[in-house]
């Protein structure tokens, strides 16, 4: 096993640059490596939190990482953020259902969303003046449920899985 080097506290700014960039560059596996030295040094920092959390969303793809989003969330000080980045993390979920297909997607997608647009209510009511980014990701939600056609799945076939 190697040891990691931990980075300086004077290379955070710029640490956090790169790890944002990485992400546009869609390489959030390397964003994600980078906001981890970052809180090795500081383990609160809010700016590389949002960053992981995000970057752990670009990898919902495989169906990956969900776990580690949302064990983040609690990490954060602003209970906006808390709730708004909830929100991100069940959305990005259901997009990456959508995205990825197969039997049954649509109807936990449809479960996804609709939990994503519960946190975004939440996260709206404490929203900052100015700052409506909960409720265009709820419009978002909304219209992906309305224009795909997505529904909740039968109950009775899963209560009959169950069994």
């Amino acid at each position: 096993m190697f040891k990691l080097k931990p980075i300086t506290k004077d290379s955070i700014p710029r640490a956090l640059e790169k790890a944002e960039r990485y992400r546009l560059l869609n390489e959030p596996s390397e964003a994600e490596s980078i906001c981890l030295d970052i809180l090795l040094v500081e383990p609160e920092n809010q700016r590389a939190l949002i960053t992981l959390v995000l970057a752990l969303t670009d990898q919902f793809e495989n169906g990956t990482k969900v776990h580690e989003a949302r064990d983040v969330l609690p990490r954060l000080w602003d209970d906006y953020q808390k709730l708004y980045y909830a929100g991100i993390v069940c959305e990005r979920r259901g997009m990456a259902l959508l995205d990825h297909g197969g039997p049954g997607s649509g109807y936990v997608a449809y479960d996804w969303l609709s939990e994503a647009m519960e946190w975004y209510e939440k996260a709206e009511k404490l929203r900052p003046s100015g700052n409506d980014d909960a409720i265009l990701r709820w419009n978002t939600c909304a219209r992906t449920i309305m224009q795909k056609n997505l529904h909740a799945g039968p109950r009775e076939r899963a209560e009959s899985q169950l069994e």
